[in-house]
């Protein structure tokens, strides 16, 4: 594990401080999750704005279609399986 120094102005520390207290963890435990949900939240931001450009690409969209009529042949002939 790798160790890592910095700074916090002092309103911040003492928000962490008293926070850490109130959910009995280490301090350095609170600000793990806190960056790791950070984290997760820009890779979740970066996906949406793949999806939306996607959505305006023509090729995608012409690919997405062309996946979805596959889907729906494959779906009926499974219906007609039975």
């Amino acid at each position: 594990m790798a160790t890592y120094t910095s700074s916090l102005p002092d309103k911040l520390w003492a928000e962490l401080d008293q926070t850490a207290k109130q959910l009995k963890i280490p301090k350095n435990k609170l600000i793990e999750k806190a960056l790791n949900y950070y984290l997760e939240q820009i890779d979740k931001a970066a996906y949406k704005a793949s999806f939306q450009r996607a959505s305006k690409d023509p090729d995608m969209i012409e690919m997405a279609e062309e996946g979805l009529q596959d889907y729906v042949e494959m779906l009926e002939k499974f219906d007609n399986e039975d």
